[in-house]
């Protein structure tokens, strides 16, 4: 008889550092490297053990979340099962999983929606452990949370944004538990001794609860983390997509386009007199002319025309036209059904 492993994707954030992008659609929905993110997540656990059935819980935020990851996965992915879960209230990371509660029984999988690593997930159908974090080794851990190890690798508790860099693993946002419940019995505890920081309840501090109780948890190391939550940390992981496999041919277009490789760029796009690239994703039916772009996203449906762009990300149905006038490389952060034109 085969486990039922549940996949539970956090997603109700804000997401205000991806705004303009995120005014209109939530963030696991933004294009990287020619598909949404959401998409990498799937990629990600395709590394499940097929002895182990997947049911997904996604927990979505009020309006933008609950109306469109629904819709965009039922079109999509119909062959997924998906339980979705609504956050009204950003009260943070603990409060949105025991919103799920009810389908957090047996084996299960956090990961928050905005963390993208390199792991093998086979090894879960045989783990012994009660629990795994994935970790990686930063220069400086300040700015995150990091797990603290006893001499035999076993995690003895999760602090955030510690003051020192003695430890540097730092955790990334990919936990397993052998036994959702247990996990459900420790951010109820949270919630009674009322551990919480500014109105948010933080997984961290459930997960010390959880390890209070003599659980084992280890690491499980990670060379590549890569990052959704900010712009340029967007742009980012767009390069190593590129650089790492997500590219495409990008051939078919006239003399008149020089296209720099590695680039996603969409079929349907129409491109003339123009360099594309290097580190471009391009999405379906934009329209490129006379242009200049590079190290750039440009979503669906999108127009450029008489400009040179670097270090941008463009949202869908957007209009671009004219260079600046001093002829210098515009960077813009422009999003969904927005324009700039430039005499």
């Amino acid at each position: 008889m085969s486990q039922t492993l549940k996949v539970v994707i956090p997603t109700a954030g804000w997401a205000t550092r991806m705004r303009p992008q995120t005014w209109s659609k939530p963030k696991p929905l933004v294009s990287v490297a020619g598909k949404a993110v959401i998409e990498h997540l799937l990629d990600m656990f395709e590394s499940i053990p097929r002895e182990m059935a997947v049911e997904y819980v996604i927990i979505v935020g009020p309006y933008l979340g609950e109306r469109q990851i629904p819709a965009y996965l039922r079109e999509h992915h119909p062959e997924l099962t998906v339980h979705y879960v609504l956050q009204p209230e950003m009260k943070g990371q603990s409060d949105a999983l025991w919103l799920a509660r009810e389908y957090l029984n047996g084996p299960m999988l956090v990961c928050f929606s905005d963390t993208l690593i390199e792991t093998d997930f086979s090894f879960l159908v045989q783990e012994q452990a009660d629990g795994v974090a994935w970790v990686k080794p930063v220069p400086d851990p300040r700015r995150f949370g990091v797990a603290e190890v006893d001499a035999q690798g076993r995690v003895t508790r999760l602090v955030e944004k510690p003051k020192s860099l003695d430890n540097n693993l730092v955790i990334v946002g990919c936990y397993y538990f052998r036994e959702g419940r247990d996990l459900v019995y420790a951010i109820q505890e949270q919630f009674r001794r009322g551990i919480q920081l500014k109105g948010e309840y933080f997984l961290a501090d459930a997960i010390n609860i959880w390890l209070e109780a003599g659980r084992i948890m280890r690491t499980q190391p990670v060379s590549v983390w890569l990052d959704t939550g900010t712009i340029q940390a967007t742009l980012e992981t767009n390069r190593y997509f590129l650089e790492h496999g997500r590219e495409n041919a990008a051939d078919g277009f006239g003399e008149d386009v020089q296209i720099i490789r590695p680039v996603f760029i969409h079929p349907t796009a129409e491109i003339s007199n123009a360099t594309i690239g290097p580190f471009v994703s391009i999405g379906p039916s934009c329209k490129i002319e006379n242009a200049h772009i590079e190290d750039s996203i440009l979503e669906a449906d999108v127009t450029v025309i008489n400009a040179v762009l670097k270090r941008s990300f463009i949202g869908r149905q957007a209009w671009i036209q004219g260079k600046s006038p001093d002829g210098s490389i515009l960077q813009l952060n422009i999003g969904d059904n927005s324009s700039v034109a430039i005499d």
